[in-house]
């Protein structure tokens, strides 16, 4: 089945329609700037990788228990591609899923999913509350500390920079290039 990846828009008010906490919505839209960010460095349709970004987690807040399959159904009743909606499903593989990524999008969405969270804790407790002056350095100190942000699978993020065959460090800093230019919607441009 092929179809047309919907508007930015669409998947807005779709996502909005499934998800109204503060945190969930700030996720996406983190995770769909840094999926921008890796499709125009690697030569793909940024409207497309930032859209299916944003759209990942649409079912979490209502239907976690049902985690991507759900989001799956919706996508497939408002007649997204069959290529997003496998994106959907392979970014929980492993987890929730047993759909493993296999196109370069997908590996890039299972390797940042985890990881703009990471970024996004890390930056919270600096003194700046900042991405601006974020560096993967700070992110790798914070990493090996396995009670911050303990809820984060620090191995989904090794997998998918080994996917991807870039180094951690690299992956950690192409993510926070990523999210710099929506920092302030994310509430990270800082108290200064």
């Amino acid at each position: 089945m092929s179809g047309i990846v919907p508007t930015r828009e669409q998947a807005w008010r779709l996502l909005t329609q499934y998800t109204q906490t503060d945190a969930l919505l700030k996720h996406a839209l983190a995770v769909e700037a840094v999926m921008r960010h890796f499709a125009q460095k690697r030569g793909h349709d940024p409207e497309k990788w930032g859209i299916i970004g944003l759209v990942h987690d649409l079912d979490y807040e209502q239907f976690s228990q049902e985690h991507c399959y759900k989001t799956a159904e919706i996508l497939r009743e408002n007649r997204w591609p069959e290529d997003t909606i496998h994106a959907v499903l392979s970014h929980g593989w492993g987890i929730c899923t047993d759909v493993a990524p296999e196109h370069e999008m997908e590996k890039v969405l299972f390797a940042v999913d985890e990881l703009t969270g990471l970024v996004v804790t890390t930056a919270l407790v600096r003194p700046s509350r900042s991405l601006a002056d974020l560096t993967a350095k700070s992110v790798r100190k914070k990493w090996k500390d396995k009670a911050f942000a303990a809820k984060i699978d620090r191995g989904i993020i090794t997998r998918g920079a080994e996917m991807l065959g870039m180094e951690l460090s690299d992956l950690i800093t192409e993510t926070i290039a990523g999210m710099r230019p929506i920092a302030a919607e994310l509430g990270l441009e800082g108290s200064g």
